[in-house]
């Protein structure tokens, strides 16, 4: 890669549920030879050797939110690459709740016992520092900068704080930024951080039909984001590219999928056509460069 570009690969692109063709919320922004990586939800770290990224050789995690499918891929991340001989101790960068779900997640928790038993061995007992990551909670402002890099972190609009600390990013380097919504609602952060940006990566987990679907049997969150409220929030914004992307496999032809939407949407809308409609709902208020997100997909800036 050249070394005045960035390049970002959507290692996950689908909602919560169990998707064959879309995991969970991860991406990967590379910039000259490092790594930083947006969340970690389920199959990021094996979709990162998919497309031939070397997971060890990531040191720098963000999470968004502590919602399962944005940080459940953490352990075996880290469990692997200290298999993997990491060089160098990883660091998690999360919302107020982060270090204690780091803390029950590794030796002092679910995988304490595995730890323990490959510590009895020289390689892993030498390197115990690698499964111990440094964890660092942020709250809104610059929360990272290391010179050639710089993350901005703010709330967004998802679920109430007082349950759970939701952010969204700006990501900043070589001259061009990258505005990551995790999950939200539009909201203001979003029209700040997504302000003249190279790249907007936002939710739009949701297409209309849905979201109305699910605010009249109130089975979960109605604040994300839907196709028509995008486009006019990348447009509002003046967002030079958009990637779409965190889809609730409104688009599957999956059986037994579809069996698990039943309750979440229309079920005789669900399929590939659905797409369609959320292409032409953020086309109405938005005209610039828009990617719908599938996994491994990459853009380069």
């Amino acid at each position: 890669m050249s070394a005045d570009r960035i390049r970002i690969t959507m290692l996950g692109t689908g909602a919560a549920l169990v998707d064959p063709d879309r995991g969970h919320s991860a991406v990967l922004v590379s910039v000259r030879d490092r790594h930083y990586l947006l969340d970690i939800g389920h199959g990021a770290t094996r979709q990162m050797v998919r497309a031939n990224l070397a997971p060890w050789t990531v040191n720098n995690v963000f999470i968004t939110h502590l919602h399962f499918d944005h940080m459940e891929d953490t352990a075996y991340f880290l469990i692997s690459t200290w298999m993997a001989n990491r060089a160098r101790k990883p660091i998690i960068y999360g919302p107020p709740g982060t270090r204690d779900f780091v803390d029950h997640l590794l030796e002092n928790g679910a995988f304490r016992l595995d730890i323990r038993a490959r510590a009895q061995y020289r390689q892993r007992a030498e390197s115990m520092d690698m499964i111990r990551p440094e964890v660092h909670e942020f709250g809104p402002g610059l929360i990272f900068d290391d010179g050639l890099v710089r993350i901005h972190a703010d709330y967004v609009d998802h679920i109430p704080s007082d349950v759970l600390h939701c952010f969204g990013f700006r990501l900043e380097a070589l001259g061009k930024s990258i505005a990551f919504s995790g999950d939200t609602k539009p909201c203001d952060t979003m029209r700040r951080f997504a302000s003249g940006c190279d790249l907007l990566i936002h939710e739009c987990t949701f297409p209309e039909e849905a979201l109305k679907f699910r605010q009249q049997t109130q089975i979960g969150t109605s604040d994300h984001t839907s196709p028509l409220e995008l486009g006019k929030l990348a447009a509002g914004a003046g967002a030079k590219q958009v990637v779409a992307t965190h889809f609730a496999h409104f688009d599957t032809t999956n059986p037994t999928l579809k069996r698990c939407l039943e309750k979440h949407m229309p079920i005789e809308l669900v399929g590939p056509d659905f797409m369609d409609s959320v292409v032409r709902d953020i086309r109405r208020s938005y005209a610039g460069p828009l990617h719908i997100a599938h996994d491994l997909m990459r853009i380069e800036l």
